[in-house]
């Protein structure tokens, strides 16, 4: 009868073990989600400044969309957390349309070997952008279902494991945009 307990307390332990060390890893693979999305987003702040500086040789007089483009660099610079920082980077989005839009006045500059690489490569970072912000919050889902299905719950809350914020886009980028001919 004694083995049959400590099998038992045995077992109960190895499951608890089991469990926290999932935990853990979930809420690893969460961090890991949040540094790729804080990578591609530094890549993209780290080209600004190169395709403005080419995009300034052209369009002198577009000096307020410079400046507002600096202002949306510095706040997605300086954002805290997934809200902060989709808030932020969605400005800057705002901001580099606006920016594109000058560009189709500029016919030598549309194509300008340096500005349509520039254009070519922040391109590609919005892309990886968007995977990255469908992995992460793939692995926010995963992990909050975790901290709250049973019996996993009982020891996110024992530990202190909390749930993750999901990268949200905030209510204006979730209307269709209106196209006029």
């Amino acid at each position: 009868m004694l083995i049959v307990i400590l099998v038992i307390i045995a077992l109960l332990v190895v499951i608890a073990i089991g469990i926290y060390n999932s935990l853990v890893v979930k809420r690893n693979r969460v961090r890991n989600g949040w540094s790729q999305i804080d990578v591609q987003l530094k890549r993209r702040i780290d080209l600004i400044p190169n395709l403005v500086e080419t995009v300034k040789g052209y369009a002198a007089h577009e000096k307020a969309i410079f400046e507002r483009i600096a202002e949306a660099r510095s706040l997605a610079i300086n954002a805290k957390g997934p809200a902060e920082s989709a808030k932020a980077n969605n400005m800057l989005s705002d901001t580099l349309k606006t920016l594109f839009a000058v560009v189709e006045n500029y016919p030598n500059l549309k194509a300008n070997e340096n500005f349509l690489k520039l254009q070519e490569e922040l391109s590609g970072t919005e892309n990886k952008i968007a995977f990255s912000r469908q992995f992460y919050n793939d692995v926010v889902m995963d992990y909050n279902n975790s901290t709250q299905m049973f019996p996993s719950s009982i020891f996110a809350g024992m530990f202190g494991f909390k749930q993750a914020e999901f990268y949200n886009v905030p209510e204006a980028e979730r209307e269709a945009p209106k196209v006029k001919f």
